[in-house]
């Protein structure tokens, strides 16, 4: 039985049971306990605070942790990261008051920086040759600056819609996160086949991820000019209608180019182009 640590709630806890929902690993959330057990998988979920899973993972009483990477760096645990989920993604920037004139590193000599991530931001600090005084906080740390705790702050930002509406502006990014998998270092043979094959599922959710497969009717004397604008995987799928001189053609797209390889389509002649969504994909 293969443990995975998750964070008990928030957005990533949100977005990593999809995950697990998508990967086919049923779980119960009627009546939500600290362990849960999958009912069609060898994978039990234990619900932890976040800054928790990377020293249960490192520990080894959780096999597996699905954590955000500003928190793995920030713990220091002795743990491994198993695969980049592609979620959840962030930054941790240092921010100060809006209407402060702000030119490089050296404005923050002198100056207190509140922040819930002392050790990422004392390695940066150092790197960098800055002298400043760390106050670490575990609460609302951008309301710093507003109440005069602190000069700075050094936090999480994603939208940055918070910053605004605490006045506040972005000055630096010191790292980008994301959602991590890790994993313990001592893991058995067992329980890495547990691993392996969730870490299939896993990978065929996240390729099917913003593709959309697409069928259309193309004439063959255009087949070839159609056939060199689509991406796909591989070579398309081609197949003979039964109206003389003309085909069916399969392929997968990436949507981020969708309308862009649509409109030349179009321009070529394909018709009753019909688009689906991609569940699973495996490559």
């Amino acid at each position: 039985m293969l443990r995975i640590a998750v964070q008990a709630k928030g957005r990533l806890y949100e977005e990593t049971m999809a995950l697990l929902t998508e990967s086919g690993i049923k779980l119960s959330t009627t009546k939500r306990t600290l362990l849960v057990q999958s009912s069609n998988f060898p994978i039990e979920v234990l619900f932890l605070r976040d800054d928790d899973i990377p020293q249960t993972v490192a520990t080894g009483v959780a096999d597996l942790g699905i954590v955000g990477e500003n928190e793995f760096v920030e713990k220091e645990e002795d743990a491994e990261i198993v695969k980049r989920l592609g979620f959840s993604k962030c930054r941790l920037s240092l921010a100060i008051p809006k209407d402060i004139e702000y030119d490089n590193l050296s404005w923050f000599n002198n100056k207190k920086i509140a922040t819930s991530y002392p050790a990422i931001l004392s390695n940066f600090l150092k790197k960098n040759n800055v002298n400043a005084e760390i106050h670490v906080i575990t609460g609302s740390v951008e309301v710093s600056p507003g109440i005069g705790l602190a000069d700075a702050i050094f936090d999480i930002v994603s939208s940055g819609s918070t910053l605004v509406s605490n006045r506040l502006k972005e000055v630096e990014v010191v790292m980008k996160s994301e959602a991590l998998l890790i994993g313990c270092k001592n893991m058995s043979d067992e329980k890495k086949e547990v691993l392996k094959e969730l870490l299939f599922r896993m990978d065929a959710v996240k390729a099917a991820e913003d593709k959309k497969y697409v069928l259309m009717n193309a004439p063959k004397d255009k087949l070839d000019e159609i056939i060199a604008v689509l991406p796909g995987m591989k070579s398309p799928t081609v197949m003979p209608l039964a109206q003389e001189g003309w085909c069916s053609v399969h392929t997968v797209l990436d949507e981020s180019r969708f309308w862009e390889i649509i409109g030349k389509l179009k321009a070529l002649g394909a018709e009753g182009i019909l688009v689906l969504p991609i569940e699973k994909m495996i490559v």
